[in-house]
């Protein structure tokens, strides 16, 4: 299967900040790649280069087999994208943005329109499409944007964050949006914070924190790898979380995850509902009072979770030391690390 997207080695520097620390990536055709992790984890600087809008420092970034920076007009001929920010014009209406696109892509007058409706058609924006983009609602611009991306029949396609921000019924309608262009033969790379995200759509997972892959493989995968069971359970008082806490402790691997504002514990666990029962026979000993409890397999939040030692939503700006750096401000923009 012929690797619409592949890089080797990418590298990219801002000063003393490393953002890319040599990542290898390869996306077969007619599949999705979901690039994983937290903001800052270089996930929007990969885009940039393989969008052509950044140049690597060092490492080899090609699309539909052209190389990105030897010849970066013929790469943008081919692709689509997606930014974290719905890029519209507010003061036009939704299929005056879509007839711009393709009058820039020199489509011609009379196939831009024509282009124009069908994309309105095929994303349910048909009945706003006459009304300035002001008037739409953050999912009637994301759909919209998206829209845009897929003007010119785009061979690649590359969503950066396409759903963040948007109410859950917006999600997922962005995401059968998703599931038909590959359908239709497109090759896509998603970068997202959401692990739901990723389990839905992706078809391989990489993960990344700063700057460098951490982990590689389907989502059953990943979730394979890291083994075992989770327990959870919500106590009824907060009082009662170190009792929990310490007998979890006793049965699980690894340490004891508590949520205080839920008063809920996760523990993962090798033995399944055996783990489970003594762990509620030992409690019920304490006469704590239990709200719910469960056991399930690990989730990719948990893969992450692992893997990084925090959760994927974490938004902080780090050197490769883990340190906290000030990121130079022509840089503001950029994800950085």
């Amino acid at each position: 299967m012929t690797d619409m997207i592949r890089t080797s080695g990418l590298v990219k520097r801002y000063g003393d900040v490393t953002a890319l620390d040599g990542l290898d990536l390869a996306v077969p055709k007619g599949t999705i790649l979901g690039l994983l992790g937290p903001n800052g984890a270089g996930k929007t600087t990969a885009v940039r280069i393989l969008t052509t809008l950044l140049e690597p420092d060092a490492g080899v970034a090609e699309v539909a087999g052209i190389d990105v920076h030897a010849h970066p007009d013929k790469v943008r001929e081919r692709i689509g994208l997606s930014g974290q920010n719905a890029a519209v014009d507010e003061h036009l209406t939704g299929f005056e943005n879509l007839d711009m696109v393709g009058r820039l892509y020199h489509l011609g007058k009379t196939k831009s329109r024509e282009r124009a409706r069908e994309l309105l058609d095929q994303f349910e924006l048909d009945e706003a499409g006459d009304r300035p983009a002001k008037t739409y609602s953050g999912g009637m611009r994301r759909r919209l944007d998206l829209a845009a991306a897929l003007v010119a029949s785009p061979e690649v396609l590359f969503l950066d964050e396409p759903t963040t921000g948007l109410d859950p019924r917006s999600r997922i309608n962005m995401w059968n949006a998703i599931r038909s262009l590959v359908d239709g033969g497109a090759t896509l790379l998603l970068t997202t914070q959401y692990m739901e995200e990723a389990d839905q759509l992706a078809d391989d997972i990489v993960v990344i924190d700063h700057g460098r892959k951490i982990a590689h493989g389907t989502a059953d995968q990943l979730k394979t790898q890291l083994g075992g069971e989770r327990i959870e359970i919500v106590v009824d008082e907060l009082g009662h979380l170190e009792v929990t806490q310490s007998i979890l402790g006793e049965l699980c691997i690894g340490d004891v995850q508590v949520n205080r504002q839920s008063r809920k514990l996760t523990a993962a666990v090798t033995g399944g509902a055996g783990i489970l029962q003594e762990a509620l026979r030992r409690i019920d000993a304490t006469n704590v009072t239990l709200l719910d409890v469960g056991l399930r397999r690990p989730t990719l939040d948990d893969v992450f979770l692992t893997l990084t030692g925090h959760v994927a939503e974490e938004k902080p700006d780090e050197g490769t030391n883990g340190e906290l750096v000030e990121v130079p401000e022509e840089f503001k923009e950029e994800e950085v690390v």
